[in-house]
């Protein structure tokens, strides 16, 4: 999408080189920033800042969200959740998921996400029969994205086997199942689809290292059309992945990544969870990006991620809201440092350094990776970068009288009230004053197809 070039000035800005007052910011006609100066007139009394990318979701699960908070008669787990997942998806057809994406991708307009990473499983229908157009599900998910306004990054996921060692699938597993030639037609399907839309892109993901092998998934990397583009792959995860991993291979699931793919600056592992200390080494200096989800891990009682010594030794990392039993990037790097507290039993774990500010640098870090990750020219407002970014509001109760870095640490760790006036991507506005154009007509279709969801049940 083009729109003609404009000229916004704000209060104050986080700029590369820190923060600058009276700031005006220039976009061209293809939504990407040509000019950044000080010394505007009349700006808008608002802080701007760059926008982030969610680089991990997984739409259709934010119908189930809060559904899964019943204890089992025995302890329960990921492996229970997951089980409750497969119930409720066997109903999602592309009209539902489409309505449910259009909410979720509203959410997180709404509280500050400027782009979705889309780790998209759900392929075919509930029988395993294909679509008549194989990528309905993954378009279902674009279309929403493109009627809101999102920046929208679709990774199709390769799903094949049902455990290590290339077990088949079960029947609650059927609507993931491809092999690479077939899912390779979903993927240009997708990509066909989004060539024209300057704020999407397209690349593939492996589901995890149980449903892929290294023969079928490096097919996948070799045959796909953009080698250049994003990798994701859930890994490590979990303690029963370890092992079983371990038992199948001899090796735990990061460093068989790291062994058997060349994992580099195009990857995402999702959750890196649980690592030895030579695999956290070996993470960050791949130059791969860590996804990480906390507040889904913490939901599911995964662990806490090994964020000191990854990040001491230069890990990159992004956030991401996976299951969406929360919508917020502040909850989601809040809960970041939380756990590495609780972990360490003391505060400011991941400030980067004596002084320094905890929100600004989670904020500016979690940035970098996410557009690293998603492989978009976004991060920082600078020249050449798409102009994807926010607006707090200064006059907020939570940000009154805060200045500087403490207007992130203050959004980022003070309450839980929405501190986001106007969010632009590719220059666009598609929040004004905290609201989406069409806000009441999405609302409305998701609670109609909760209504229809719910009553499959």
């Amino acid at each position: 999408m083009s729109t003609k070039p404009k000229e916004l000035s704000f209060k104050t800005a986080l700029l590369p080189t820190g923060w600058v007052d009276d700031v005006a910011v220039c976009v061209d006609a293809s939504g990407d920033i040509s000019n950044v100066a000080s010394g505007a007139r009349n700006p808008q009394n608002g802080c701007l800042i760059p926008g982030l990318a969610n680089l991990h979701s997984h739409a259709h699960q934010r119908a189930m969200a809060g559904l899964a908070e019943r204890s089992g008669s025995n302890s329960d787990s990921f492996w229970a959740w997951r089980k409750t997942m497969y119930q409720f998806l066997h109903a999602m057809q592309p009209h539902h998921l489409r309505a449910v994406a259009a909410q979720l991708y509203l959410e997180m307009l709404i509280a500050g996400y400027t782009r979705v990473a889309e780790f998209q499983y759900l392929h075919h229908q509930p029988n395993g029969k294909p679509y008549d157009n194989v990528a309905e599900m993954s378009l279902a998910t674009l279309a929403a994205a493109q009627e809101l306004g999102i920046g929208m990054t679709s990774l199709p996921v390769h799903y094949q086997f049902g455990g290590f060692g290339g077990q088949p699938v079960s029947d609650q597993q059927a609507r993931f199942f491809n092999e690479p030639e077939s899912f390779l037609r979903i993927v240009e399907n997708v990509r066909a689809a989004s060539t024209a839309d300057l704020n999407s892109n397209v690349g593939v993901a492996g589901h995890s290292l149980r449903a892929v092998d290294k023969q079928s998934f490096s097919q996948v990397l070799s045959d796909r059309a953009d080698p250049d583009g994003p990798v994701h792959m859930h890994v490590a995860e979990q303690l029963k992945e370890i092992d079983d991993c371990v038992a199948w291979s001899g090796a735990r699931p990061v460093d068989y990544c790291l062994d058997h793919f060349d994992v580099n600056s195009q990857w995402c592992l999702i959750h890196a969870t649980h690592m030895s200390e030579s695999e956290t080494q070996r993470l960050a200096a791949s130059g791969a990006v860590a996804g990480i989800c906390p507040t889904t891990e913490a939901n599911l009682g995964d662990g806490f991620f090994n964020a000191t010594p990854y990040l001491q030794a230069g890990g990159q990392f992004g956030i991401g809201s996976d299951s969406h039993i929360s919508v917020s990037p502040t909850e989601e790097l809040r809960w970041f440092e939380y756990g590495q507290r609780l972990l360490h039993k003391s505060r400011n774990q991941l400030s980067g350094g004596p002084g320094r500010s905890t929100g600004r640098n989670l904020f500016e870090l979690a940035v970098r990776g996410g557009a690293q990750a998603c492989a978009h020219s976004a991060g920082a407002i600078e020249v050449g970068k798409r102009a994807d970014f926010v607006v707090l509001d200064v006059d907020a109760a939570t940000l009154t009288g805060r200045q500087g870095d403490e207007l992130l640490d203050s959004w980022i760790f003070s309450g839980n009230s929405n501190c986001v006036a106007d969010v632009y991507v590719g220059g666009q506005q598609v929040i004004s004053a905290g609201r989406h154009p069409q806000q009441d007509q999405v609302e409305q279709n998701f609670r109609a197809t909760m209504r229809e969801l719910r009553g499959t049940l």
